[in-house]
This record gives structure tokens, C-alpha cells and sequence, in this order.
């Protein structure tokens, strides 16, 4: 007699034929479970370069993969699109450029704290196999000394959101809550509205996958940059989410424009407390990588992360808040509304 899967795998890809290869690897080469609990659905978003021979490959595996092809719309109607098909009792997301470690669902399913949550999330980190760059922007996103924790941190400055590239929730959370709504942030968006409607919700602090993340830091520089813009966005989705970590990209350009400006008018002395703020991070990533060259790069990439959201959060404020321009903040509060 079939079992319903306990956990439903729903991976959105838009020409990311590579991601998905090693991906599925990774799924189908999970230890310590009976492969049928985990089925995977690839929702393949108008991609000119579709990956459904590489679905194919791994077929007949034991892990239930099923594939579907549809135009693009973005990566939230892709979830949505794989959540209705979903017959697991667990909808688990990951993005396409993520991993997921041999031992990930036998961790999962044994995990007694899952059965007091309605939604979780876990950490991601860098594979030892990921290059140099990959590893350092790694530390950009996680570090306490850059993004306060607040991406699965055991400590941090905000109270845990699930991110969609490592996070989970009932079914029943999305038949009474809804799907991801197409806009920047959309996790954190699914997120707040789970837990505005009385869900539980907890960080699995073991629970990790690793994230290849962007390639090179003019790609990593634009991806932030988008968050900050959209941090607005969900402040005013969500008035009072704004948290004082959330300003502290923004007033570390706007601090490091003013030491620099005063380090030429006044002294060299002013820029003291960035060079200090930055070797900080320097040894800090050469210790949790355990390498020099890791630790230097992380140094340029904390200056990406930090001054991309930074310049982001700055334009997106200005323009909604300060200046009240465009048609965005009409459509944000007709969005909350379900409009």
C-alpha cells in the first residue's frame, strides 16, 4: 500500500540546470531514511534552459521526483505552483543554489522539536568544497559582526524568520495563511503573515544547508542591495517590523562617508573606528573559516554587504517614506489587505 510522503521538497528554478544537478544529488543521496517519506518537485519557471533530463537522470532513485514546466511568472507562483501538488505533510523549501547535507532528513524527521512547530527554519552555510569567494560572502551573510544573526544565528538582534532557503511549514499553515506573494523579501513576507496568524514558529539551529550564494561580488552587491530596498517595503507591509538591526547598514554608510570626510577636512584619526570595525571582521572570518585568504576577502565582501543594503534601505526610504513617491506604497498596503 503507498504512504504519503512526510516531507515535500518545492524547488522554483529559472535556468540553473548546474544548481539543480547537485542539488537533487544531494536529496537523493540522503543516509539514514527511508527515501519514499521525501518526494521532490521541481517547478521549472520559463527557463530557456530547462533542467527536466537532469530530473529525469535521478529518477527511479527512491526519492519521488516530479517535474513541471511553466511560464515564467517569478519564483513565487513557482512555489505556489508546487505547493498544491505537494502530498507531504512537511512543504520544505530550498533555492536551487543550495545543498543539502547527506544526513539532512534523517536529523529531520528525528527531530522531536518539529512536532511543536507549525514552521521552521535553519542556517546555511559554506560547503569546504565552495571557492575562496563563495565562502567569504558566506561570512558576509552570517556573521553577528555583520548581519547581527539574524539569518539563523544561535544569537541575534532580531526575533528568527524562516528563509526559503532553508525552511518549512505544515500544509494546513499554507491552506489556511496562503501562498508567497511576488515581491522582493517574499519569505520574510510568508513568514510574518504565519506568524500574525498564531502559527509556532522556531529555528533549528542544526538544521543546515549549504549555500552557494553569488558568484562574484558584482552579483553579490546587487542581490543586497534589493534587500534593503525591499526592507522598506515590509516596513510598510508591517508596520513596527522594523528592527534597530535592520538600520545599521544604513548608518554604516552614512558613518563611513562622514569618518572619511572628516579623516580629509580634520585628521586621519577619523577613520580609526572603520579600520578597527573591519579588521574585527578580518580575524573573526579567518577564524570561523580557518583561513587567511577567506578571512581577507570577507573583508571587501562585508563592505559589499553592509554598503549594498545599506545604499538600498537609504534610496528605498527617501523615495517612500521621506518623498512618498510612486504607486509602491498603495500597492503594499492593498497587498496586506489581500487586494
Amino acid at each position: 500500500m503507498m504512504t504519503s510522503p512526510r516531507f515535500s521538497v518545492i524547488v522554483p528554478v529559472y535556468n540553473r540546470r548546474g544548481e539543480i544537478d547537485d542539488l537533487l544529488a544531494s536529496i537523493v543521496g540522503q543516509r539514514g531514511i527511508d527515501p519514499s517519506i521525501v518526494e521532490v518537485i521541481i517547478v521549472e519557471d520559463g527557463s530557456t534552459e530547462p533542467c527536466g533530463d537532469i530530473c529525469d537522470k535521478y529518477a527511479g532513485n527512491g526519492v519521488d521526483i516530479r517535474y513541471y514546466y511553466k511560464e515564467n511568472e517569478g519564483r513565487s507562483p513557482a512555489r505556489n505552483h508546487g505547493m498544491e501538488r505537494a502530498e507531504g505533510e512537511w512543504l520544505i523549501f530550498f533555492d536551487s543554489d543550495c545543498v543539502a547535507p547527506e544526513d539532512y532528513f534523517a536529523r529531520l524527521n528525528s527531530d522531536k522539536s518539529l512536532d511543536l512547530l507549525d514552521c521552521f527554519g535553519g542556517p546555511d552555510a559554506a560547503h569546504e568544497s565552495f571557492s575562496d569567494t563563495q565562502k567569504a560572502i558566506n561570512v558576509a551573510m552570517t556573521s553577528f559582526l555583520t548581519t547581527g544573526g539574524i539569518r539563523g544565528g544561535k544569537v541575534s538582534m532580531e526575533k528568527f524568520t524562516p528563509r526559503t532557503f532553508n525552511m518549512g511549514f505544515r500544509k494546513n499553515v499554507f491552506e489556511k495563511v496562503g501562498g508567497f506573494r511576488e515581491m522582493y523579501s517574499e519569505d520574510i513576507d510568508m513568514s510574518t503573515r504565519i506568524r500574525n496568524a498564531g502559527f509556532r514558529i522556531g529555528l533549528l539551529p542544526d538544521q543546515k544547508v549549504y549555500h552557494k550564494r553569488r558568484l562574484d561580488m558584482k552579483k553579490f552587491f546587487r542581490q543586497v542591495y534589493v534587500f534593503g530596498k525591499s526592507r522598506i517595503t515590509l516596513h510598510l507591509l508591517y508596520p513596527g517590523s522594523m528592527k534597530a538591526v535592520h538600520l545599521l547598514p544604513a548608518f554604516f554608510v552614512l558613518g563611513t562617508i562622514a569618518m572619511c570626510i572628516f579623516a580629509i577636512v580634520w585628521s586621519w584619526l577619523w577613520i580609526l573606528p572603520l579600520v578597527a570595525y573591519l579588521l574585527a571582521v578580518g580575524i573573526a572570518a579567518c577564524v570561523s573559516s580557518r583561513s587567511l585568504k577567506v578571512g581577507l576577502l570577507a573583508v571587501p565582501a562585508s563592505v559589499i554587504q553592509l554598503g549594498g543594503y545599506g545604499l538600498g534601505f537609504i534610496n528605498a526610504f527617501t523615495q517612500k517614506i521621506l518623498l512618498g513617491r510612486g504607486r509602491d506604497i498603495k500597492e503594499e498596503i492593498e497587498a496586506r489587505r489581500g487586494k
